[in-house]
């Protein structure tokens, strides 16, 4: 768990890397062309690398609920204490994501789709749902799924008179659909309308019409499904089954969650689209999580091969530091590092990569950070 955590924070930090930038200044690199590609959101549908970043930390989130609960009751900690205690986590996420998006901000960012806050939303029903049994986890990820989808078919869809310029989507953007899929329509679908009397209720600058890209505080109820399937997993791993058993049935309710999200969006029934978290995207994206539980459980406790881990591991035990680090002090550190340093050492491969090198030194000194607090045994994580 440790090693995958790790492996989505540091996917999510390297943002810093500019890959991007490398393309622009290689067109024809197909190298430099993949790496942008993978370190980017998809405009809507579909799916990148670094898109399975937010549904990787929540699916494990689910995962890591067992064995917490395990432990608290081993503590003689008290069901009311333990559900105390996951409202308090809740709320911390939840106060934290809103103060990270604030941050430069003249008054607070009052959102809630960002990682931490969706987390935050749906983290006590996860907590309650985690007493329960196996069937009534398969029952209510069914009716999240069904319930969320059928709620967006039953919103209406934008007729051919509604204003995509006025929520910032172009009127010929080819992401719009038609039929059933076109209730999943960005910036104007359930999500959209339910943040645009939600948000506006807290203190704003100006009325908030719509997210850029797309994002809805709605999203947490799917997400929850997404914990539901980490749920699973972190039981069947202390299920006490064979290790080759639990492999197989990652592989497998892998295989059924990657086929049934493509198969709702080919058949036109939803689409596969994070930035509102879809049934499909759910279904699509848990697929995906298995697959990489799958690997690095295989890897490290199967196989016994842990020792090129050991950086992966440093930072999944330490998942909100990095986040935090990410947020708070990434660019006092580049700062710092062209103040003390000059240009100079980040020009040695050309003016192409110096965006590169700034953002690996600062990725570097994150690490030892990290390294230092494991060596305390400092862990900050959910």
């Amino acid at each position: 768990m440790d090693a995958y955590r790790g492996f989505v924070m540091i996917l999510m930090a390297a943002e810093m890397l500019q890959f991007e930038r490398l393309h622009e200044a290689f067109p024809t690199s197909v190298f430099w062309a993949f790496l942008a590609h993978h370190q980017s959101h998809v405009a809507w549908a579909g799916c990148s690398l670094h898109d399975l970043i937010q549904p990787s930390f929540s699916f494990l989130v689910g995962v890591a609920l067992p064995y917490s609960m395990a432990s608290r009751a081993e503590l003689q900690q008290s069901s009311a204490a333990q559900f105390g205690r996951a409202l308090r986590r809740s709320l911390v996420l939840i106060l934290l994501g809103i103060f990270l998006r604030s941050i430069h901000a003249d008054q607070t960012n009052f959102t809630f789709e960002d990682t931490l806050t969706q987390i935050g939303l749906g983290y006590p029903f996860l907590f309650l749902l985690g007493k329960a049994n196996t069937r009534t986890i398969w029952i209510a990820l069914v009716a999240i799924l069904v319930g969320y989808w059928l709620a967006f078919i039953l919103y209406p869809a934008p007729g051919t008179d509604f204003s995509y310029a006025a929520v910032g989507v172009p009127a010929n953007w080819p992401e719009h659909y038609s039929g059933l899929m076109a209730h999943f329509n960005k910036n104007s679908n359930l999500a959209w309308a339910f943040d645009t009397w939600f948000l506006n209720l807290f203190p704003r600058e100006k009325p908030f019409l719509f997210n850029w890209g797309g994002y809805a505080t709605l999203s947490f109820i799917p997400t929850l499904g997404t914990m539901l399937l980490g749920l699973q997993a972190g039981r069947w791993l202390r299920s006490g089954i064979a290790s080759r058993e639990i492999v197989k049935r990652f592989l497998l309710a892998g295989a059924v969650g990657l086929a049934a999200g493509v198969l709702l969006h080919v058949l036109g029934v939803c689409p596969i689209v994070k930035r509102i978290w879809t049934p499909a995207w759910v279904l699509f994206s848990g697929g995906w999580c298995f697959w990489l539980l799958a690997f690095f459980y295989g890897v490290i406790d199967i196989a016994n091969k842990r020792d090129w881990a050991f950086p992966l591991i440093v930072v999944g035990m330490n998942s909100i530091a990095i986040y935090c680090l990410v947020h708070l002090i990434d660019r006092f550190i580049i700062t710092s590092l062209y103040t003390h340093l000059g240009q100079g050492p980040f020009l040695l491969l050309g003016p192409a990569y110096e965006q590169f090198l700034i953002g690996l030194v600062t990725l570097g000194i994150f690490y030892l950070i990290l390294r230092w607090m494991y060596r305390r045994k400092l862990f900050i994580r959910i």
